[in-house]
């Protein structure tokens, strides 16, 4: 998001001090200024880039747009808290705190080094699995993103990811690249990490949806709050869904998907599965 929309718009001022008061960052400075060593901590980075999309969307509600304007909701994999508040299940200062609860959780859970990601490009799902049930023969591995056809991202331990790398050629894939992540999200080996954020969501209220959810782990419209807390513990160790969940939106015959948050990542993932659909970006005016 520039920092054009930062000093055009009030409410996204708001927004970035709400965070700052919440967290006691300065994340406005270290956004748009640098330097950028607080921000790029793992328990710092989740809450700053949901408050962007949050901004974003107060931009939206100030140009007149409503929540009921919008069918559904959802969000890649942190982003669904993203969704969660926008759909006002949960106050944003509750949100950027679970966050931050969250990141440092999931570096908890995995020491630095132990596990990794691997990006397989040109992979179908069904590859993708054959692919990730051989290399787990040399440890944990397991499909953690199915982001659109030809983008399927596998995680677990070390020794599996250079598995996979290795015997990628042999499934007929493009490329297999490791991601730069500080562990091995979205699989099993985060399991202490969902166990922490159980406790700490048991005791945070959450509130029916006011648009329905589309959560990354099950793709079914959700609104109640309690259900959705469940999944979001879930989403700790499973799988993002998200070429299902641009597909059901398409079946349900969406006349339009904005991506609200900086970058255009997700509308590339939206047009990569179906053109059926325009795709807008809404973190930049």
């Amino acid at each position: 998001m520039g920092r054009d929309l930062y000093e055009a718009f009030p409410v996204v001022q708001r927004v970035f001090e709400e965070l700052d008061d919440t967290l006691s960052l300065k994340a406005f400075k270290s956004y748009f200024e640098g330097p950028i060593e607080e921000l790029s901590m793992t328990e710092n980075t989740q809450p700053a880039l949901v408050a962007v999309s949050i901004a974003a969307f107060r931009v939206l509600e100030h140009m007149g747009v409503k929540k009921h304007d919008f069918s559904f909701m959802a969000g890649h994999s942190l982003g669904e808290y993203a969704a969660l508040c926008a759909s006002g299940v949960v106050s944003f200062a509750d949100t950027v705190l679970l966050l931050r609860e969250r990141g440092k959780a999931m570096q908890r859970a995995v020491p630095l080094g132990e596990g990794g990601m691997v990006a397989l490009i040109g992979a179908d799902i069904e590859t993708a699995e054959k692919l990730a049930s051989e290399a787990s023969q040399a440890g944990i591995c397991e499909v953690a993103n199915d982001n659109c056809p030809g983008q399927i991202v596998v995680s677990g331990q070390k020794v599996a990811m250079e598995k996979v790398v290795e015997i990628s050629g042999n499934y007929g894939i493009k490329r297999a690249l490791p991601l730069n992540v500080s562990a091995p999200f979205h699989s099993s080996m985060m399991r202490a990490a969902a166990d922490h954020m159980a406790s700490v969501l048991a005791e945070v209220p959450f509130h029916k949806a006011d648009v329905p959810i589309l959560p990354n782990v099950s793709v079914r419209p959700e609104t109640d709050g309690n259900t959705l807390k469940k999944l979001l513990v879930a989403q700790i160790t499973g799988r993002v869904r998200w070429s299902e969940t641009v597909r059901f939106l398409i079946d349900e015959q969406v006349s339009k998907m904005l991506e609200v948050g900086a970058g255009k990542v997700l509308c590339g993932l939206v047009k990569r599965t179906s053109d059926q659909v325009p795709c807008m970006p809404l973190g930049d005016p």
